[in-house]
C-alpha cells in the first residue's frame, strides 16, 4: 500500500510539475504578445523605409532582384549600404524582413473569358491533369463572374452546396473577385497540390508536394498594379503572357541574369525598359511593341514578411504596402496581420 501511495503521489507530482512548466511557458509567451506585435509593425516600417530609400538610388530607376530590398547586393546608397534585412535587434527581440513585389506575378483578377487561356497555362504548369483543365477553367470563370449562368463544364452555387470539393463544407459560388489565393481551393477541381498551400483549418507544415511545375501561388497574385515587372518575374509567369513560349521567357530571364545566369547577383543586367527585349534571341519588333503595354520595370505593391524572435518564441507577420505612383518615395501600409 505504501508503494502504491508513493507511486500515485509521484505521478501526481510529475503531472503538476508538467502543468506548471506549461503554465509558465504560456504566461511567458503572453507577456511577449505586445512586444511581438510592435516589433512586427516596426519590421514593416523598416521595409517601407528601405523601399523609399531605394528611390534615392538615382542611377538605378528600376526594381530588380539584385537590389537591396529584394535581398541582393546592389541598389544601395550610403544609407542602404549599412542596412541588413536579417536579424535586426529591437528591444527584447530581433526581426528579419523579406520583401516580394506583387508585379512579379500575374494578377488573377485580370482573367476573363477573353483570356481564359492564361488559367489553362497556369493549371498545366501546376501539374493539373490535362483532361481536367477545361473543367477547372470553366469553374474558375463561374466563380469570378457576377452571374449564376454555368459555363459548359463549370460549377455554380447549387453544385457547391450539393457537392463541395473534398474537405470543404457546402458553400456558395463567390461571383466576384478573388480576395486571397487560398480561395482557389473552394473552386471545383482545384487541389492543395496545385496551390501548394494547406487546406483551410489544417496545420501548416510547409509547402504541399506538387506533381510538377509551378504552383498557382507562384504564378498569381490577387493585388498588383496590373503589369508584369520583367526584372522580377519568373520565366513561368512570363509564359502566361500571349505569344511568349518557354524559350522566349527563359531568354528574357537569362539576359537580365548576367554572365553567371543567376538572378539576384552582382552581375545582373536589369532591363531599363521593355524596349530592350529586342535584344533577346528570337524576339521580333512587333512582339516587343505588343508586350510593351503589359511589361514594366517598376513595381508598386509589395508583400512584406516579418519574422520576430524573442528568446525561443517566434511569430511571423505579413503586410501589403503600396507605393504612391505620384510620390514614389511614399508608401502606405494597406494590410497587416499575424500569419
Amino acid at each position: 500500500m505504501v508503494l502504491v501511495v508513493i507511486t500515485v503521489l509521484g505521478v501526481i507530482a510529475g503531472g503538476f510539475a508538467t502543468a506548471m512548466r506549461i503554465e509558465t511557458k504560456l504566461a511567458s509567451n503572453s507577456s511577449f504578445e505586445n512586444d511581438m506585435e510592435w516589433i512586427g509593425r516596426s519590421g514593416v516600417e523598416f521595409a517601407r523605409y528601405v523601399l523609399a530609400e531605394h528611390m534615392n538610388v538615382r542611377n538605378e530607376p528600376w526594381d530588380s532582384l539584385n537590389q537591396k530590398w529584394a535581398g541582393g547586393p546592389m541598389g544601395t546608397n550610403e544609407v542602404l549600404e549599412l542596412i541588413s534585412l536579417e536579424n535586426n535587434k529591437l528591444g527584447p527581440g530581433v526581426f528579419s524582413v523579406r520583401i516580394i513585389d506583387q508585379e512579379r506575378k500575374f494578377n488573377i483578377n485580370g482573367i476573363t473569358d477573353a483570356n481564359a487561356y492564361i488559367i489553362e497555362k497556369a493549371l498545366s504548369m501546376a501539374g493539373a491533369d490535362p483532361a481536367e483543365i477545361p473543367g477547372i477553367r470553366d469553374a474558375f470563370l463561374d466563380w469570378v463572374d457576377r452571374d449564376d449562368n454555368i459555363h459548359f463544364m463549370g460549377a455554380e452555387s447549387d453544385d457547391y452546396i450539393s457537392r463541395p470539393n473534398p474537405g470543404m463544407t457546402a458553400h456558395f459560388a463567390k461571383n466576384g473577385m478573388i480576395d486571397e489565393l487560398g480561395e482557389l481551393l473552394f473552386i471545383r477541381g482545384v487541389t492543395p497540390e496545385m496551390c501548394r498551400i494547406s487546406m483551410p483549418g489544417a496545420p501548416s507544415s510547409g509547402p504541399v508536394p506538387m506533381s510538377g511545375g509551378s504552383s498557382l501561388c507562384d504564378l498569381f497574385t490577387v493585388l498588383s498594379s496590373g503589369g508584369i515587372n520583367i526584372n522580377t518575374a519568373s520565366s513561368q509567369v512570363l509564359q502566361l503572357l500571349p505569344g511568349l513560349d518557354a524559350n522566349l521567357a527563359e531568354g528574357i530571364v537569362l539576359m537580365r541574369a548576367g554572365w553567371d545566369g543567376v538572378d539576384g547577383t552582382e552581375d545582373d543586367v536589369p532591363y531599363r525598359s521593355a524596349g530592350e527585349l529586342i535584344n533577346v534571341p528570337g524576339m521580333v519588333p512587333q512582339f516587343v511593341q505588343q508586350l510593351s503595354g503589359v511589361l514594366k520595370t517598376r513595381s508598386l505593391i509589395y508583400e512584406v514578411f516579418v519574422e520576430v524572435k524573442i528568446n525561443n518564441y517566434v511569430r511571423r507577420y505579413s503586410a501589403l504596402v503600396r507605393r504612391d505612383p505620384t510620390r514614389p518615395g511614399e508608401l502606405e501600409t494597406m494590410t497587416f496581420h499575424w500569419d
